[in-house]
Parts: C-alpha cells; sequence; structure tokens
C-alpha cells in the first residue's frame, strides 16, 4: 500500500494554503488523525470537512476513510518509537556526514520555496516597510534568525529591536505596543511558551504579527497575520534554522532592491559614518 505521508509530502506544493494547514498537521500526528473522524480533525485544524475530503480526492483516495486505512496500515507496520537522533542515525555511514548534512540543507531550503508563495513575501515586505516600530523575537534555535533579521532591517529602517523573549522583560515592550507596530517571531519545536505568549500579547494590542516557523499547526499561527513556514528538519537532533535564514536573508535582499528610495538615504548615512570613525580594517 502506498504511504499516505509521502504522497502528501509530494503534492504539498500543488495544495491550496487551507489544504496545508491540514496535510502538515496529518504529517506531525499521523497516529492521531489515524483514528480522527473527518469532523474531529476538521475541529482541531479550523477547516472544513469539505477542505479534508477534497485534500484526500487530491491525492488519489476516494475519500477520507480510503486515506485513513492507508494511514493506520503504515502505522501498524511501524517499529516502536524511537527518538529523532536515533532514526536519523540509521543506515547512516558516518563517513557521509559532510555529503548527507548538505544534501538535508539544499532539501530544507527547497521545501520552504515550494510552500511559501511569491504574494506571501511580497505581503511580508509591504508590512515591514508600513510598520512604526519592527520587534524581532525568538529563542534557542531561532535566535540567530531574529538577530540576524533585525540588523538587517534596522540597517535599512533603523525602526528594529531585537527581543530574547527567554532574557529580556518583554512586558514593558508588549505593553506599548499598537497596531501601527509589528512582531516578527522566530519559533520551532519544541516551541518556548514565551514565544507564544509575547506574539499573543501583540495580538490582544492589535500589533500584526508575522511567524518565521516550521508549520501550520504550529502554536503561533493562532495569533499571526502571516506564516512564513520554513523546513528545519536536521541530519540530528535539533531543529535547523538554515532555510529560515535563507528566508530572512531573502526579505533583507528584496527589501534593499525593491525599495530602494526608501532605504538609499539610511544607507547612505550609515555608511558615511562607519568611514568618518575608520570603522572598517584597511
Amino acid at each position: 500500500m502506498e504511504n499516505p505521508i509521502l504522497k502528501l509530502k509530494e503534492k504539498v506544493s500543488e495544495l491550496t494554503e487551507t489544504q496545508r494547514k491540514v496535510a502538515d498537521y496529518i504529517i506531525k500526528n499521523p497516529l492521531d488523525v489515524a483514528f480522527l473522524t473527518v469532523d474531529q480533525l476538521a475541529g482541531i485544524v479550523g477547516t472544513s470537512t469539505t477542505t479534508i475530503m477534497r485534500l484526500t480526492f487530491s491525492l488519489g483516495y476516494s475519500g477520507y476513510t480510503e486515506f485513513q486505512k492507508g494511514l493506520q496500515e503504515i502505522l501498524r507496520n511501524r517499529a516502536a518509537p524511537q527518538t529523532r537522533l536515533e532514526v536519523n542515525l540509521k543506515d547512516l555511514n558516518q563517513s557521509d556526514l559532510w555529503i548527507r548534512c548538505a544534501e538535508n540543507q539544499l532539501q530544507n531550503i527547497q521545501s520552504t520555496v515550494e510552500m511559501i508563495p511569491a504574494e506571501t513575501l511580497d505581503k511580508t515586505l509591504e508590512m515591514i516597510v508600513s510598520a512604526e516600530r519592527i520587534f524581532c523575537t525568538s529563542v534557542r534555535s531561532g535566535l540567530p534568525v531574529a538577530q540576524y533579521l533585525t540588523f538587517g532591517l534596522n540597517r535599512l529602517l533603523g525602526n528594529c529591536d531585537l527581543i530574547v523573549a527567554d532574557l529580556s522583560d518583554w512586558v514593558d515592550k508588549g505593553a506599548d505596543l499598537t497596531s501601527s507596530d509589528l512582531v516578527i517571531a522566530a519559533s520551532f519545536p519544541r516551541y518556548a511558551r514565551r514565544i507564544v505568549e509575547f506574539v499573543m500579547t501583540a495580538k490582544e494590542k492589535n500589533a500584526q504579527v508575522i511567524s518565521i516557523t516550521d508549520s501550520y499547526s504550529s502554536p503561533l499561527v493562532k495569533y499571526s497575520d502571516l506564516i512564513l513556514p520554513c523546513s528545519s528538519s536536521s541530519i540530528a537532533f535539533h531543529n535547523s534554522a538554515i532555510s529560515s535564514m535563507f528566508v530572512a536573508d531573502y526579505l533583507i535582499s528584496a527589501l534593499a532592491i525593491k525599495y530602494q528610495e526608501k532605504v538609499k538615504h539610511r544607507l547612505d548615512e550609515v555608511n558615511s559614518i562607519l568611514t568618518k570613525i575608520n570603522y572598517h580594517y584597511q
């Protein structure tokens, strides 16, 4: 029997955004979905049963029941649960680590490119340039993404601050958020509670929220205006930030290119100061 999870992964780039949300939940929670009714799944994901049925039709199944039977069959044949590291180490030739790591990251980037439509990226840029203040936030594996974005956006626009949710008392910032502010949050499994609390507070203050996360079942989705899903798999135990760093780099580059008139003056001013203080090694 064909593996329904593999079929979902192969089809994901062709799905609608709502269908991707369903697919993402199924891929991450196959054991649960194998025994959920279509109504229960629709309620959990926050969509209609019609959307789920159309998704199963698009995969070549006669309906949800046939899809679910395929899922149950795969799970019956699955070995006992293993840790992520144990799974990744299976059949891994350690002499190939360098190549395997590179191949994995290329796959992550390709998957991320397929999951994020161009119009979503354009909307992201519009939200960034129209925001009065921008706050980038993350912890742990997502922190390099927030730091890189903060540096790039602040260099271009001058209105971006970094909030390390585990270290900073973000409550003071959260109290002052308004509808003209933008929060960009990066978070990956296992999701940090303080990041979720921060974006929840931001939405309560009517600020806009963009989330860079691994899936549409991420707890950040509920409080986000825009989602930038990034594949975060690694060949070891951790979440990889490579594809999300790729997205961050794109946003910085696209902002500089598409909004040249808006950012040129600030770039010139910053460069002038750096030259004046002889900042760079000659």
